[in-house]
């Protein structure tokens, strides 16, 4: 081994005795140079310390190294992996290195050397130089490990998976190949490792940020910001420093059924300042509220009564949400659905997508309500049941559907002069008739609704009503012939106006009024022809022979012509049948 402090021995300048070994040593057809004879400097050679070497040569996967010792070492080939071109760099003959001494000798009496560990712990010496707790530090993040990742900061550290962010990101095996800045937390000399958090970092520039934000921010501004999370109710937007909540009815005039329908995370937006609590540190945010609400016209644009056209948005078990607009519904109620049909759920005549016509019921401007119906864009077939229904001879009655019957007022009751049939029934109404009649060709069919009881005049009014009989009744109606009485339910007699006093009468009202009480005398009782005759002369008397009663239209008595039935379903005209006073007498 040359011993250099006897070279320097030698009274020569040092770049002389440099060139004169260079000439002696140096071979052209070697391409060897003086370093290649000269050995390297004397160093000491302990356990896990780094010393120098020179690559002498590379011989399969083997690097040969002469680090000075009485033997060469030899190291993997594979300890010159590059991660940064991810493939294997190996050295140069000649070239001069740093490795780590592992042992001085193994068991084959070779020295073991490492090129890798000697590279770690240089970059790991240089980290703690450099850096301390709570620095700041860049590096690219390399893999995923158990627990978190691994950021490569010159070495490599550790980063747990709760301290990646704020709020843990569904997947951090998304930061891979990201370069990311972090805080280191901890540095534990002894075992070489290094423990970083984005997140502190993250925290600790938002607190600066949030106290410049609040300070400046108010109502009605608008804030640029970025979508953080999205919830059920709303998302959170940074506005850096502090996340302020735009709730899904706040991100459009029209209907939200989920907020990723308008937003998705790491969104920029521009957002309105609904209200601030700078105490609680909450933000209201807003993004229907940049553009001006659709009901601010509302009820001139749609005045009440008008017609549209709506898109079914909803459907409820009370009724149904139209869109008329973008951020305008109205709600049809399931009693506004039809005039006839008995509906159970809306769903059984509109469903969601169907476009139909409605008309405005109502506008609540301050609610932001609109009453919509549907069946008032049809006929109401409420308007003609009188009409259809109900005429001035009789009602018309459903036995089965397709097949009407003519209930006639004259067959409605055996006791009631029946004027109009809705004096006794009424649309809608369930009644059990007799059927009198069926004319098959004409498709007509005559029904009673007296027929159901015995007639009362066939025994039990004259057995209970007999002349000079002194009863009470209630005056319902004047005439200019007289007055009618009521008796009992149903059972009317006529005080003509020549009865109505002992003197001479020219009107009715004279005496009596509609609704009084007042005691007659039977005059006499008519079962033929359904009549009573009253008379308040000479009540405490006997009958009065050869009282003349003049009828209701005040014409003297005779018989009434033939009644005619008419209706049905039938094409024919004319009468039904008629009803002769023979067989009024067999009834």
């Amino acid at each position: 081994m040359v011993n250099r402090n006897l070279l320097r021995q030698v009274d020569l300048p040092e770049n002389e005795v440099q060139q004169q070994l260079q000439e002696a040593f140096y071979q052209e057809d070697s391409g060897n140079d003086l370093n290649h004879w000269l050995p390297i400097e004397e160093q000491e050679f302990e356990v896990n310390k780094i010393v120098k070497g020179r690559v002498l040569n590379i011989v399969g996967d083997d690097v040969v190294v002469d680090i000075g010792y009485k033997s060469e070492g030899v190291i993997k080939l594979e300890e010159w992996y590059d991660e940064g071109v991810d493939k294997v760099v190996p050295p140069q003959p000649g070239e001069e290195i740093q490795v780590l001494l592992d042992a001085v000798e193994d068991e084959s009496g070779a020295i073991v050397l490492s090129y890798r560990k000697a590279k770690r712990q240089k970059e790991w010496e240089l980290i703690i130089e450099k850096h301390k707790e709570g620095d700041v530090v860049s590096g690219a993040v390399t893999r995923k490990i158990k627990g978190g990742l691994l950021v490569n900061i010159g070495v490599n550290v550790f980063l747990p998976a709760s301290q990646v962010d704020i709020r843990r990101p569904p997947d951090i095996g998304d930061y891979i190949g990201k370069t990311i800045e972090c805080k280191i937390l901890k540095i534990d000399e002894a075992r070489r490792n290094i423990v970083v958090s984005r997140r502190k970092l993250i925290e600790d520039q938002r607190e600066e940020m949030k106290k410049k934000l609040l300070s400046e921010i108010e109502p009605g501004q608008t804030r640029k910001g970025v979508v953080k999370n999205i919830a059920e109710f709303g998302a959170f937007v940074d506005l850096g420093g502090i996340d302020g909540l735009l709730h899904i009815t706040d991100m459009s005039w029209g209907r939200v059924s989920n907020p990723h329908e308008v937003v998705h995370i790491d969104q920029q937006l521009e957002v309105y300042i609904i209200s601030v609590d700078k105490e609680k540190e909450k933000i209201a945010l807003g993004l229907k509220q940049k553009s001006p609400s659709p009901w601010a016209n509302v009820e001139a644009k749609y005045p009440i009564s008008s017609r549209h056209t709506g898109e079914v948005v909803n459907v409820m078990s009370y009724g149904a949400f139209v869109k008329l607009e973008p951020g305008i519904e109205g709600l049809v109620h399931i009693s506004e659905m039809s005039w006839t049909k008995r509906i159970n759920h809306p769903s059984e005549l509109v469903s969601i997508g169907d476009q139909i016509e409605v008309q405005v019921l109502n506008i609540n401007k301050e609610k932001q309500e609109i009453s919509l119906g549907m069946k008032q864009v049809q006929p109401n077939p409420w308007d003609k049941v009188a009409e259809r229904y109900l005429t001035n001879y009789g009602a018309f009655i459903e036995i089965e559907e397709g097949i009407d019957g003519l209930l006639h007022v004259s067959d409605m009751s055996w006791v009631r002069k029946v004027s109009h049939p809705s004096e006794v029934v009424a649309k809608g109404d369930k009644v059990t008739c007799v059927v009198l009649n069926v004319d098959q060709e004409r498709k007509r069919v005559a029904l009673g609704l007296k027929q159901m009881a015995s007639d009362p005049w066939e025994g039990d009014i004259p057995g209970r009503y007999h002349p000079g009989d002194l009863k009470k009744g209630k005056v319902t109606k004047l005439t200019n012939f007289g007055v009618f009485v009521e008796l009992e339910p149903g059972l009317e007699g006529l005080l003509h106006i020549s009865e109505l006093a002992d003197h001479k009468i020219e009107s009715p009202e004279e005496v009596v009024k509609v609704g009084d009480e007042i005691e007659v005398k039977i005059l006499r009782v008519e079962p033929k022809d359904r009549k009573i005759g009253l008379s308040r002369k000479n009540l405490y008397g006997g009958p009065e022979e050869g009282t003349e009663e003049t009828s209701e239209e005040g014409l003297e008595g005779g018989q009434k012509p033939p009644r005619e039935l008419r209706g049905g379903t039938g094409s024919g005209g004319g009468q039904l049948f008629s009803m002769p006073e023979t067989s009024k007498e067999n009834e």
